[in-house]
């Protein structure tokens, strides 16, 4: 109640407030004058809000709200089963796909979710279709037919009867209130931009957000051909799963702004989704940054640039390689060989904006790769190929749906897989919260210049305080150093 009476937009999110009165449902930062206590519910997700007959706010727009950091800082079933349905699975393949990615019967995830969230994966899902289709009217030219399908439902009328009665407009009632927006000023919506299949849009983060490791990190450890920093903007291609995409990301001060050209709209819902895993952009760094801020060493550091996130990535198995390539040598080496099985393995991509040429080569591409044209050391090939042998084979997975205690036992069994490259996994492409480097360069120069212990051992029992969020603390300690990751070119 607080934090609606507050309009604290900390809780977007988080939870969904209903009005009784109304049928309405609101972010908690709704700019309305706040509904009396009587006449307010709350819902935990704005698919349950859906569910209970509500539909969706036309000021505050509730369902393109920043997602809950619920789901990026657990590993059980149900944060899982969340990320999975962001991906779109559930459109793909399916309750049945979602359940045998999980390793559960649909009976048990569907109770999971309900339980939690008060709607199944299917409410889940569908509320996902219409925040895609409302995108997609809003800022295309498509034929409300194309949309449709585009945004994972299966019949026009279908998506006619949700649209209606998610937002209470028909899909050209939506459109034709997003010109007058345009016309008149207000705060626009996304727009198609330039190419067929390109769309502009913002992408909405919690405040702060600190872009210099984050967009940095990226820049820094650009692959040539695959990503680039070009005007602004870090852009990099996407292996998507009904065609490839080219994104261009640019840091602003209230959004991130995202420049998305899709070979098939249909993959939209899922660039998205990694867009935001990418730039950590569900996180709390409020949640964060005090719990930090409880260490009088690391006080000073997060006080002087609040808001640091994690740079993960959009393919877990393209960074699982980019890990092992980069193993003891430096940021430089590591995109140079990176960069020649992009040239000689990739797929690829027409840019005609650009510089980027080619997809970052599948597991399977890499998979018949002859060790011999490899300019690594022996046993470093022999530690790549078992890892994109183990990848293509589907004998190690390591996507959104992974138990990241368990996929870190699965790596720690390769060859030449110690703790540094399990845990670096761990925290960029599996997305744990709590991943740590105690045995990082950087990360023990830093602890010793701020006169933290700096033995892996003694710092690791050190950082038992900075529990959950030790992935953000190595984020500050990686910063005391003038290395180019910690800063955006000029």
């Amino acid at each position: 109640m607080r934090a609606v009476r507050s309009k604290d937009a900390r809780f977007d999110g988080w939870f969904f407030t209903a009005v009784l009165t109304t049928r309405i449902y609101c972010r908690p930062s709704c700019p309305v004058v706040p509904p009396k206590p009587e006449n307010m519910t709350f819902y935990p997700s704005a698919a349950a809000c859906q569910q209970a007959g509500f539909r969706a706010c036309k000021r505050c727009r509730p369902d393109s709200s920043p997602g809950s950091p619920e789901w990026n800082q657990r590993a059980d079933a149900v944060a899982r089963a969340m990320r999975l349905i962001s991906d779109g699975v559930v459109d793909r393949e399916g309750v049945p796909g979602l359940a045998a990615r999980l390793g559960y019967s649909t009976r048990q995830v569907e109770r999971h979710l309900l339980a939690e969230l008060g709607a199944g994966p299917l409410a889940l899902a569908r509320a996902q279709r219409a925040q895609t289709a409302r995108l997609l009217i809003e800022t295309t030219a498509l034929p409300m037919a194309r949309i449709a399908f585009a945004a994972g439902f299966s019949s026009i009328r279908t998506f006619n009867d949700t649209v209606r009665e998610v937002f209470a407009l028909a899909p050209g009632e939506l459109r034709a209130r997003a010109a007058k927006r345009r016309d008149t000023g207000a705060p626009s919506a996304p727009t198609e931009d330039g190419a067929p299949g390109t769309l502009t849009l913002r992408l909405p983060f919690r405040a702060p957000l600190n872009p210099d490791n984050l967009f940095g990190h990226l820049i820094a450890t650009a692959v040539p051909g695959a990503e680039e920093w070009r005007d602004g903007a870090y852009r990099r291609t996407l292996r998507l799963p009904y065609g490839h995409g080219i994104v261009a990301l640019t840091p602003r001060p209230d959004h991130i702004g995202c420049r998305l050209t899709l070979s098939d709209p249909r993959d939209l819902t899922l660039a998205i989704s990694r867009c935001r895993r990418l730039l950590d952009l569900d996180a709390d760094p409020v949640a964060v940054d005090d719990q930090l801020r409880a260490d009088p060493l690391l006080a000073p550091l997060v006080d002087k640039a609040p808001g640091r996130r994690v740079p993960r990535t959009v393919d877990e198995a393209e960074f699982a390689v980019r890990a092992v390539l980069g193993q003891q040598v430096s940021t430089a080496a590591a995109r140079t060989h990176a960069a020649r099985l992009v040239t000689a393995h990739g797929e690829p991509v027409d840019d005609p904006e650009g510089g980027l040429t080619h997809l970052f080569p599948a597991p399977e591409a890499l998979a018949a790769l002859d060790p011999d044209t490899l300019a690594l050391p022996r046993s470093r090939r022999t530690t790549l190929t078992t890892l994109v042998r183990h990848l293509a084979d589907g004998s190690l997975r390591l996507g959104v749906e992974n138990d990241w205690e368990r996929a870190r036992a699965q790596l720690a069994e390769l060859p030449g897989f110690g703790p540094w490259t399990t845990e670096v996994i761990a925290m960029r492409a599996l997305g744990d919260p709590d991943a740590f480097l105690p045995s990082d360069l950087g990360v023990r120069r830093a602890a010793q210049g701020l006169g933290l212990p700096h033995t892996p051992a003694a710092l690791t029992a050190r950082a038992a305080a900075w529990r959950p969020w030790r992935a953000y603390a190595v984020q500050y300690l990686w910063a005391t150093d003038d290395h180019p990751i910690n800063h955006i070119p000029a």
